[in-house]
């Protein structure tokens, strides 16, 4: 799990990257424009935000990131706290939950849980096409060419991404943070172990390969025309 952190009070940082620590990966964004910048380019499993910013308003970010047709869960921290109406502001403006200064650090933890499961466990389209790649999200089968592919869950999770993120270059990194979890065992070469597993699956039977290596980058899968996913 990757999480970023929207604030400029130090101290607070400080308070909060002490509780996040133990369980998540985190990233620290001090203005509204930087908090923009890293979510509409990086892959995050949720937004802590501050509403008093030193440029733009955690509202107007809020906002912006959700006409944007950013869906990643966002949670309100902060001191401008005088009662309801700021929550229903909050949760307008599109936040997912909204929590006041000084917080509590079991219950920070535990509204992170439970936008966290809420998320994972949202709605979805029940397939996503790619090319002659099919992938049934439900019954968690892929298909390529109408034949069956069979992968581990893992394979699935990782060639699920991918096909999220069609013609995106995704990071080792970003790979590594959506797919295994931050405190899982595993080895530095693991991302490029399970690449290789699936382009033996997905790839080599097939005249034209779809997982590409983007050098010094990472990967991505990509469409025959190098558009849009179907």
């Amino acid at each position: 799990m990757k999480l970023l952190l929207v604030e400029d009070d130090s101290a607070i940082v400080q308070a909060v990257a002490q509780v996040l620590s133990k369980k998540y990966v985190f990233e620290i964004a001090a203005t509204g424009k930087d908090a923009l910048s890293k979510v509409i380019t990086n892959d995050y499993d949720l937004v802590i935000l501050d509403l008093r910013l030193p440029d733009i308003s955690g509202l107007e970010v809020c906002k912006k990131l959700r006409s944007l047709g950013q869906k990643v869960p966002i949670l309100i921290l902060t001191g401008v706290f005088q009662g309801p109406d700021d929550v229903v502001i909050g949760l307008d403006s599109g936040a997912d939950d909204y929590l006041a200064k000084p917080f509590n650090a079991d219950e920070l933890l535990a509204r992170l849980r439970a936008l966290l499961r809420r998320n994972r466990t949202a709605p979805t389209e029940e397939k996503i096409t790619v090319n002659d790649l099919t992938l049934d999200l439900s019954a968690r089968k892929a298909e390529r060419g109408k034949k069956e592919i069979i992968l581990r869950r893992k394979e699935f999770d990782l060639l699920e991404y991918l096909a999220r993120n069609v013609n995106r270059v995704l990071t080792r990194q970003m790979i590594f943070d959506h797919v295994w979890d931050s405190d899982a065992n595993v080895f530095n070469n693991t991302v490029d172990v399970h690449i290789k597993y699936l382009r033996d699956k997905v790839d080599r039977p097939y005249a034209r390969p779809m997982i590409k290596t983007v050098h010094g980058l990472g990967y991505k899968l990509e469409t025959q025309e190098g558009g849009e996913l179907k």
